[in-house]
């Protein structure tokens, strides 16, 4: 079968099933005639194992070489008799139906059926659909419904530390390509939400960039020097909570001083919005979704000079 419907039944983008099959030898396509790639249902068998235990945490330079049984015991012993093979009801690849249920086990304070839901959204979607009509809506829903006291605390807890815990394995599993630019990601001194900052860094990635995540609550001397350090283009900044912090705008102003005009600094988050004035006085960008970010980075990383328009 032809690269789109692999990466469509993967899950996985064409770049990375042409990484991991250059780099890592872990299928070996036929070629036609013209030189097209042309995968078995064994190779597409092959891709869904290694994309799931990817993004449980294993390397996929430690695991491209297992042969396919080692790979499904592998998996399974991440989530036993649940993750391999793809499950049959027809709304199961239906990011609404994927949040509905990993809500259901938000309710029942069960972190494994969570993280289960969402290994198999990270197979059978994009990278991009898992972030934007998965964990996004989810991590949404999560909050809206703690703030109206729907969700007890111990239930947003345990959906924010799953979620946490899964994004940082995407973006532990990613590797740029040489020369890809380099945003640093992170929230200002103040801010300890950090699942919308993680959400941007694996957004960024996606599109190509080199995201370094340095954590939460960072003071603006700390994320100019992993600037300085990486040569990073642009920082990206979540703000959460609260809308009235008085310290953030001298925060962005001493950021904007430290990086110099020729960085982006870009912000997003729930109540990014409201801090109107302090972003437009420090050069920054105010971001409005994840879509938004991968289009502002795409038009900086294909610009030779200073920041991109939003």
């Amino acid at each position: 079968m032809a690269m789109r419907i692999v990466s469509r039944r993967t899950g996985l983008s064409p770049h990375v099933i042409r990484v991991w099959e250059r780099r890592y030898g872990a299928v070996r396509p036929i070629r036609t005639a013209t030189n097209r790639r042309l995968y078995s249902d064994a190779d597409v068998e092959r891709l869904r194992l290694l994309s799931a235990a990817t993004h449980a945490g294993h390397s996929i330079g430690q695991i491209a070489q297992l042969d396919t049984g080692q790979l499904q015991d592998l998996v399974h012993q991440d989530a036993p008799g649940k993750l391999s093979p793809p499950r049959p009801e027809a709304d199961d690849s239906d990011p609404a139906s994927i949040v509905e249920r990993a809500m259901v086990a938000v309710r029942q304070l069960d972190a494994e059926t969570l993280e289960i839901e969402l290994a198999h959204a990270g197979v059978r979607l994009s990278r991009i659909r898992l972030l934007d009509e998965v964990l996004a809506p989810l991590i949404t829903q999560t909050g809206e419904e703690w703030h109206t006291g729907t969700l007890r605390i111990a239930e947003e807890h345990l959906a924010s530390a799953t979620i946490r815990s899964f994004i940082g394995r995407l973006l532990g599993a990613d590797r740029s390509n040489a020369g890809a630019p380099t945003i640093i990601v992170t929230t200002p001194s103040g801010q300890s939400h950090e699942i919308g900052a993680l959400l941007a860094a694996a957004s960024a990635s996606a599109c190509g960039w080199k995201a370094v995540y340095l954590g939460p609550d960072l003071p603006a001397e700390e994320i100019c020097f992993g600037v300085q350090r990486h040569g990073a283009r642009a920082v990206g900044l979540s703000v959460v909570f609260p809308d009235d912090d008085p310290l953030l705008p001298d925060e962005l102003q001493r950021l904007r001083q430290g990086l110099g005009a020729e960085v982006n600094l870009l912000v997003g988050g729930r109540v990014a919005a409201t801090y109107g004035q302090a972003l437009q006085q420090s050069g920054a960008i105010l971001i409005h979704d994840l879509a938004h970010l991968r289009r502002h980075l795409t038009s900086v990383a294909s610009s030779s000079q200073g920041p991109a328009p939003s």
